[in-house]
């Protein structure tokens, strides 16, 4: 038992917990405006998941960089570096979000199961993402 207290401790970090934090709000932010567009609106899944995706990214960057990971960026050229580090991250996501929802459309399984069945993978990409890549911490 006390080995698994301390690997949890190791685990739970304040940045991990923070990150878990704004990832749900985020997760809120995604889903929420799919379900708006999608079932309110009555937008194409597609469309909808796309623009979905799109806010939940920007949410998920102003969070990270000032209150998870906290940007040690200081000069324009250093803030524009982290920027395009972290857009390059998600894009990357997006498109496994985006495929991964198409393919998932396609099955008899419903289309929000899908949706959440994607995003948690895309959580936890975008965590190893933003902390070893985005806003990786100067040595």
């Amino acid at each position: 038992m006390e080995k698994i207290r301390k690997i949890i401790k190791k685990v739970l970090t304040k940045e991990v917990i923070l990150y878990i934090v704004f990832g749900v709000i985020t997760t809120v932010v995604n889903i929420g405006s799919f379900y708006i567009m999608n079932t309110l609106l009555k937008w194409d899944k597609n469309i909808a998941n796309l623009i979905a995706i799109i806010l939940a990214v920007l949410f998920a960057y102003i969070t990270n960089k000032d209150l998870v990971f906290h940007s040690e960026a200081e000069t324009i050229k250093e803030k524009l570096s982290e920027f395009l580090k972290f857009m390059a991250g998600r894009a990357f996501t997006m498109i496994v979000e985006f495929i991964g929802g198409w393919l998932l459309f396609q099955t008899p399984i419903p289309e929000m199961i899908s949706k959440l069945m994607v995003t948690v993978v895309i959580i936890i990409l975008n965590f190893f993402i933003s902390k070893f890549f985005a806003f990786k911490k100067s040595e």
